[in-house]
């Protein structure tokens, strides 16, 4: 592998760098990591991250879908600020909202007791 950034975590591999050199780092992982076993890539699954003027001429990178850069998630979390930071904020906050609603409904001293057992490491 060549690119500048190369990570891999069970059955996801994430490439970083020029675009000959991530073209070509996939045609190998396709010739020596896959193919060899009788599988394939499934293109439908894999993302190119990089920003709109980027031209891309490799034709297995064009058939990946593009990611805007605001938008780019690795592993679960994402990359930038943009939508995909507000959109991973909005669950834990719903969550503490609606918390905050049902401990609001139940005796302080039985709230406090529940929240030292949740947040406090023994």
């Amino acid at each position: 592998m060549q690119a500048q950034l190369n990570l891999g975590y069970l059955d996801d591999i994430s490439l970083g760098g020029a675009v000959d050199t991530v073209a070509f780092d996939v045609a190998e992982i396709i010739k020596v990591g896959v193919q060899p076993v009788g599988l394939s890539l499934n293109v439908d699954r894999c993302e190119l991250i990089a920003q709109d003027d980027v031209a891309v001429n490799d034709a297995v990178l064009q058939s990946f879908n593009r990611v805007k850069i605001e938008d780019a998630i690795l592993l679960g979390a994402p990359l930038f600020s943009g939508p995909a930071l507000d959109r991973a904020w909005n669950k834990p906050c719903d969550d503490l909202a609606r918390a905050v609603d049902r401990l609001s409904a139940i005796n302080s001293q039985d709230v406090l007791i529940h929240l030292r057992s949740c947040l406090v490491p023994q």
